[in-house]
């Protein structure tokens, strides 16, 4: 589905930050796949289940 990539640069606190990638390390994950995973929840749940279709102009399977 995802072709492409861009940056998103967020500034945050250093200690949150430490603190995040502990927990990301401890969860086995990336602090980038984290964020790309809050990501995707927020945008479904603003938008519905279905989000993807509209994103990524996917044709209904009707």
């Amino acid at each position: 589905m995802e072709k492409r990539t861009a940056r998103l640069t967020v500034l945050v606190d250093p200690k949150k930050k430490a603190v995040f990638e502990k927990l990301c390390n401890v969860e086995d994950v990336t602090p980038s796949q984290q964020i790309r995973q809050f990501i995707r929840e927020y945008i479904e749940q603003r938008m519905g289940p279905d989000w993807r279709e509209e994103v990524f102009d996917i044709p209904n399977k009707d």
